[in-house]
This record gives C-alpha cells, structure tokens and sequence, in this order.
C-alpha cells in the first residue's frame, strides 16, 4: 500500500480520491508540511532551544489528536478538511521536534510529544478495540 493511502474501504469518507488512489487526508495535510517545515528550519539554521518548543509542540499535536480520538468513537463524523487541517498542525509539530531530535537525540520536545500522544492515544485504541466496524 502507498504510504499515504492507508485507510480500508469502509474508511474512504476520510480519504481524497486522486487518480484512482484513496489519500488519508490528515497525511496529505502532515506529510508534505512535515517536510516543508524540516527543509525551512535546516534552511535557515533555527535555533535548537527555544523555550516555547514544548507548549507549541504540543498545542500543534493536540488537535489532530482530537480529532483522530473523535473519528475512533464516529467512524462515519467529521471532515476531510478539519482532517488536513489538522495534520497540517501536526506537520508544523513534527518537523520542529525531528529537526531538534535529528540534531540533539531525544530531546524534552519529543519525549512530551511522545507522551501526549501515547496518554491520548491508548486508552482511545483500548476503549474502541473491539467495536464492531460499519457495514
């Protein structure tokens, strides 16, 4: 499977249709501004400590987190633009935590990041675990 068409069948009402193959649309939104922001901050050699990292990493993660959290209990809720939206967010969020990890491992940045997805995230997954899919 392409790495950005990921979703089955039953999920195409998050997805773009182009040229035949189904795009998730919050890694349509992630992906490319994800590697817009890592090419601009390496570009521009930006700081690697900047005391603001860790509230506007997270503050950018959190709504794709959101909104992926209220698709699994809405399978068939929301929109493919608040899901690119969002994913962009999440683009800007990921870049500038891989661009100070790439440099410094395992920065503050990502460990906090790591950890609000992983504290949204599991108990999401085991809440919605063995819910029956649409259709």
């Amino acid at each position: 499977m392409f790495w950005l068409s990921h979703h089955r069948e039953d999920e195409y009402n998050r997805t773009y249709g182009v040229g035949g193959i189904r795009l998730c649309a919050r890694c349509l939104g992630t992906y490319p501004v994800l590697l817009a922001v890592l090419v601009g901050l390496f570009g521009f050699r930006a700081p690697l400590d900047w005391e603001w990292d860790v509230p506007v990493v997270l503050g950018l993660t959190l709504p794709a987190l959101v909104d992926w959290a209220v698709g699994r209990f809405r399978p068939a809720g929301g929109h493919n633009a608040v899901r690119t939206l969002t994913g962009v967010l999440l683009g800007v969020a990921l870049g500038r935590s891989l661009y100070v990890h790439v440099q410094r491992p395992l920065p503050t940045v990502l460990w906090a990041q790591a950890a609000l997805v992983t504290a949204v995230a599991l108990p999401v997954i085991l809440a919605t675990y063995r819910r029956p899919r649409p259709g």
